[in-house]
């Protein structure tokens, strides 16, 4: 187990590059409508399941990066910080985090941590900053990496133990441990009408630090640790 302190702790908010399929040139329609091929059901069109846009880093962008990091406050207590960087720009907010990473967690003692971090979080924040010409942060610069110089943590990968059991949420860890759940405000399925439809990034934001806050704490135990109170999370 590595010091709690040396972990910056993330989750990313995705939405679909446009409101609507009708809004997207012919060029990226015709490219939707052949990634849909494999998600479209009987009698549904491309346009029917253009809001799975968001999980795809090649039809979707980066709203929120929330971090959090675990340290000792003034009683010596662990407690939790939390940082959103939101907003429609999403340059501007991976310009952000790269500084931010690059700055402060990018030597050999620091790892990144997500929940199926190593499937989403970090590919897509990766790729999204290829398409925006930023220069990967050292955490994220994967190529001719042996496998465990990667310092990346995965609380799903944590969970399985080895096997390969399908997908499991946050959501239903953040249960078993009986830790408070994020899923008061929105859930993930929301984001993207919250984005185009309210146009309410604040709410997102407070979402996806609450998924920060439960991510660090399904952390401490899957590695033996108390949980840390709500009164210790700023």
């Amino acid at each position: 187990m590595t010091d709690l302190s040396n972990i910056l702790f993330l989750d990313i908010e995705t939405v679909r590059q446009s409101r609507g399929f009708e809004e997207l040139d012919e060029r990226w329609q015709a490219l939707w409508e052949k990634k849909a091929k494999f998600i479209v059901k009987e009698e549904q069109t491309p346009s029917d399941v253009y809001e799975r846009a968001s999980i795809y880093a090649e039809f979707g962008k980066i709203v929120a990066i929330c971090v959090g990091i675990v340290f000792k406050d003034k009683d010596g207590a662990d407690a939790i910080k939390l940082k959103s960087l939101h907003g429609h720009d999403e340059k501007a907010i991976l310009s952000e985090f790269s500084d931010l990473v690059n700055k402060s967690f990018s030597g050999t003692q620091h790892f990144l941590c997500g929940h199926n971090g190593k499937e989403f979080d970090f590919p897509y924040i990766a790729r999204r900053m290829l398409v925006h010409g930023i220069p990967l942060p050292v955490p994220l610069q994967m190529a001719g990496k042996k496998p465990w110089e990667i310092k990346h943590l995965d609380t799903m990968e944590l969970w399985k133990f080895g096997d390969y059991k399908n997908f499991t949420s946050l959501d239903l860890l953040a249960a078993i441990f009986e830790i408070p759940t994020p899923k008061d405000v929105i859930d993930g399925s929301m984001v993207g009408d919250v984005y185009w439809e309210e146009d309410d990034i604040e709410k997102i934001a407070t979402y996806c630090k609450k998924d920060v806050a439960t991510l660090i704490n399904v952390y401490l135990k899957l590695v033996g640790k108390d949980v840390i109170p709500s009164d210790k999370i700023s």
